[in-house]
C-alpha cells in the first residue's frame, strides 16, 4: 500500500512539474459574493524554480518508490 502511494503522489507531482513547465500563467475565476453572474479572477503565476524542482523531486519520489519492498503473502 504505501509503495502505491509513494508512487502516486511521485508522478503527480511531477505532473504538475511538466504542467507548470507548459504554462505561463493559470487564471482562477471565482463569483463574486452578492452577484453570481460577475467573476473576480486571480492570476497565479508558478515561480521560475517551480517547475524543474517540481519534477526533480517527483522523480525522486518514484524512484524511492521502487525502493520500498512488496509485502508478500499479507
Amino acid at each position: 500500500m504505501w509503495r502505491s502511494l509513494f508512487l502516486a503522489l511521485g508522478a503527480y507531482v511531477c505532473l504538475l512539474g511538466v504542467e507548470a513547465l507548459a504554462i505561463e500563467k493559470a487564471v482562477l475565476k471565482k463569483p463574486q459574493q452578492g452577484q453570481p453572474s460577475r467573476f473576480v479572477e486571480e492570476d497565479i503565476v508558478p515561480p521560475v524554480w517551480a517547475p524543474w524542482s517540481l519534477m526533480a523531486s517527483g522523480a525522486v519520489v518514484v524512484l524511492y518508490s521502487f525502493t520500498i519492498p512488496r509485502r508478500v503473502g499479507t
